[in-house]
């Protein structure tokens, strides 16, 4: 019996352990004491693992915990199932000699400076971008770039830290109070535009399933400035979906994915029309995504993603499901409401809601494009009147 070892520092995977513990592997799950009494799917979790420790980044705490479980158990795989843990996966698997994702890959997948320049060099369209390591280099950057301009995290995602700046004097102030951390950023041209996210599963280095969707508001937008969050699926056979899905294939190429899953975000710029490749990640689309991914086609990525990584461990090929050719949006919110009423939304075309305390969500789906988009568009104000709160933004994940 196959062995996966799964990192998470956050609630997510569930539907990934339940396919692995479904296809007859033995399943271990590594995370944090804080995410104890979430509701994982305990049936489907051979062993659970809970370490004293703030995130699974910290070194060599992880390392130590891994090897002391190794030293009864054979691990065939380690699956990071959430974005901030797939650096420390490909280090444990380059540590342990196991099969995967190796630390310099993971880079391209999580580092945003690797992956622009990686794909910049095989010919993918970027908003033009610098890093922050030599001063006469920004400057330079700044006399050939109108802005504005955006200092984004290397390494963080959800539009996390990210700050818009429209004048020079404000990086280097910005820069002047992050001290030595600022290597740790990279400045881009801000281009304004509708965000767009693809998500694919990969075999073999081929891109065997992707799925077009268009966010409402830019997720940058809804994360710094609240609103609800929203996407729905691209027309199919549209010049649009075609340019998205060759663009898609052309970055994972670039970046060299064997076999996995990701979820990558494009801009269709305003002003040329152009489009440019944002960002991706080897991992599960979050905030409902990978339900309507499968609202939508019948493909849910965890699963696949499941089907992938034990395909791989048994040597044997990996066969997609079929896949539909259907149309499907998705409405998140925060809620004032502790646990919002959402009785009154009640068409036909709804087919799933999300159940949490301070939220409020809904997918609905259909063979009729015309019908999701307007659905989408009534629903994002109707959720925006009765239940939208927001946060603060986070410049960085909670402490941890």
């Amino acid at each position: 019996m196959p062995t996966i070892l799964c990192l998470a520092s956050y609630f997510k995977g569930g539907l990934f352990l339940e396919e692995c513990k479904r296809q007859g592997c033995h399943t271990i799950l590594v995370t944090t004491q804080k995410l104890e009494h979430e509701d994982w799917p305990r049936h489907a979790i051979d062993e659970f693992f809970m370490l004293p420790l703030p995130n699974l980044a910290r070194q060599p705490d992880v390392t130590h915990a891994i090897a002391y479980l190794m030293r009864e158990r054979a691990i065939d795989r380690i699956v990071a199932l959430d974005d901030y843990d797939v650096e420390i996966g490909a280090e444990l698997r380059e540590h342990f000699r196991l099969l995967g994702m190796g630390a310099s890959q993971a880079r391209f997948f999580r580092d945003k400076l690797a992956m622009r320049t990686r794909a910049r060099q095989m010919g993918v369209p970027v908003p033009d971008f610098t890093p922050i390591f030599h001063y006469p280099t920004v400057s330079d950057y700044f006399a050939r770039t109108p802005g504005p301009w955006l200092l984004k995290p290397r390494s963080e995602a959800s539009a996390m830290g990210i700050k818009q700046l429209h004048h020079p004097d404000e990086l280097w102030r910005t820069l002047e109070e992050l001290g030595d951390r600022q290597s740790y950023f990279l400045l881009e041209k801000f281009v304004p535009g509708d965000v767009f996210h693809v998500d694919s599963v990969v075999w073999d280095g081929e891109v065997v399933f992707a799925a077009a969707h268009r966010y409402g508001l830019p997720p940058m937008t809804v994360y710094h400035g609240g609103g609800v969050f929203a996407s729905s699926t691209v027309a199919h056979s549209s010049e649009l979906e075609a340019a998205l899905l060759a663009a898609n294939r052309q970055v994972i190429t670039a970046l060299g994915l064997s076999r996995g899953v990701t979820h990558a975000e494009f801009i269709h710029a305003t002003a040329d029309g152009q489009l440019y490749f944002l960002e991706i990640a080897a991992r599960v689309g979050g905030a409902g995504i990978d339900r309507l991914v499968e609202h939508a086609s019948g493909v849910n990525p965890w699963v696949e993603w499941a089907r992938v990584v034990v395909a791989d461990l048994q040597g044997e090929p990996y066969t997609l499901p079929p896949v539909r050719h259907d149309y499907a949006g998705l409405i998140v919110s925060l809620a004032r409401q502790e646990w919002p009423d959402t009785a009154g939304y009640n068409d036909a075309e709804l087919v799933w809601r999300l159940h949490k305390r301070h939220h409020v969500g809904f997918i609905v789906a259909s063979h009729d494009h015309a019908r999701v988009q307007a659905l989408v568009s009534d629903y994002a104000a109707r959720v925006a009147y009765d239940f939208s709160a927001s946060a603060p933004p986070l410049e960085r994940p909670p402490a941890e």
